[in-house]
């Protein structure tokens, strides 16, 4: 079964759901197994980061926008504005899906990481992400 979770960004930057997954997985009932998850659009990605420390999500984000600067001569996709196509480059550089071990009912994350959406836009954006958990 898939299931589709909304996550709200506020413009560009790491928005945490770990919690929405954590409640999508005790909601399935599945003890071990496998969660997987996929972000339905080309402007975001999914990742998954150190949870305690929030200038370690901003050094993330100022390194990839150092990386993939906006207004680069070289976009020709520039209809939707100056952050448009860096952010597509921003996501296809990173992940759109993750997979994350499930055991005795709970997500297998590590003690520091949590799981994000990376909004690669300046705008607020509704995101889906698709959710399937199995055994």
């Amino acid at each position: 079964m898939v299931a589709m979770i909304s996550v709200d960004s506020q413009g560009q930057g790491l928005v945490p759901f770990t919690d929405k997954v954590r409640e999508q997985v005790q909601q399935s009932g599945i003890e071990d197994g496998l969660c997987t998850l996929f972000v339905r659009h080309t402007s975001c990605s999914l990742l998954i980061q150190e949870n305690a420390d929030p200038s370690a999500r901003r050094d993330l984000e100022s390194w990839l926008n150092r990386l993939v600067p906006e207004a680069d001569p070289l976009y020709t996709h520039t209809a939707e504005g100056p952050d448009d196509m860096p952010a597509h480059i921003k996501a296809a550089l990173t992940a759109t899906s993750l997979a994350i071990p499930v055991a005795d009912g709970q997500l297998v994350l590590g003690t520091w990481q949590g799981i994000y959406l990376w909004e690669h836009r300046h705008q607020p954006h509704r995101r889906q992400i698709a959710i399937h958990i199995g055994d």
